[in-house]
């Protein structure tokens, strides 16, 4: 893919030369999107959409800001997902993310104890999430049980929950992108999802997520879906947990034991 990478010194040009054979992207002074280090320490991996620089950088941030807020005031066990994947019944199951986006959901059943693999195939998207993934695995308050509890695999989920000789987790979980309706898009939509939005575009494959979610994972399949969205690949859940503004749709397939 091809992106600019913007360094200040050596040593971040030497580190985005890394990460760009890394994750196969290619330098163009052109391309609309730019990656960049933060200036504080540790430096952060940042998106940046260079015509509207305004909407900020985007990162991924496991360990500061509104998800270690969200770690530790946000309800724990009793918040909504942590019941649509079965916490509330007194187990931590084993968690594929194929849809991981820049994780947030991921790192937070982590953090009520569940082992999550993070399944994402954009490559910038992918390399935001390591980024974040190596900077919380050296924190000094969460880097033990985030090494243990959270990894990453780059790669397409539709190819990836195909593969029959891999092991079955019990709960896989998807968040595909949807497509806002006219009347919710421009300033209303939040600006880091602008800018998210229009590197990744509206999943319009994720119908095909279903079926071999429900082959793979042994216990449930859990869907998010934003509050006006219908049902995914027009199959009934077995229950909803509705939120303020989305939902979870839950399709049983064993009891949570």
């Amino acid at each position: 893919m091809k992106i600019r990478l913007h360094a200040n010194d050596v040593e971040q040009q030497q580190r985005l030369t890394q990460l760009a054979q890394k994750w196969q992207l290619c330098h163009d002074d052109t391309a609309l999107f730019q990656l960049q280090f933060s200036s504080e320490e540790p430096a952060k991996l940042e998106l940046v959409k260079r015509d509207e620089p305004k909407l900020g950088a985007i990162s991924v941030d496991f360990v500061t800001g509104a998800v270690a807020h969200r770690r530790k005031f946000g309800g724990g066990k009793g918040q909504s997902i942590a019941k649509a994947v079965g916490l509330n019944k007194g187990v931590t199951p084993t968690v594929v993310d194929a849809t991981a986006g820049l994780g947030r959901d991921a790192f937070v059943l982590a953090s009520l104890g569940c082992t999550v693999q993070m399944i994402e195939r954009h490559p910038v998207v992918a390399a935001l999430l390591d980024d974040g993934l190596t900077r919380a695995c050296n924190d000094s308050e969460i880097g033990e049980w985030v090494t243990q509890r959270l990894s990453l695999v780059n790669a397409s989920s539709i190819e990836q929950l195909a593969i029959e000789s891999q092991p079955r987790p019990e709960v896989i979980y998807l968040d595909p992108m949807y497509p806002h309706p006219e009347k919710k898009k421009s300033a209303q939509i939040k600006k880091e999802m602008r800018v998210f939005q229009t590197l990744v575009g509206a999943d319009h494959d994720a119908s095909l997520l279903l079926d071999p979610a429900l082959k793979l994972a042994t216990k449930r399949v859990v869907v998010k879906r934003p509050d006006y969205a219908d049902v995914l690949d027009g199959k009934a859940p077995s229950m909803s947990i509705e939120t303020k503004k989305n939902r979870f749709d839950v399709y049983v397939l064993a009891s949570m034991k």
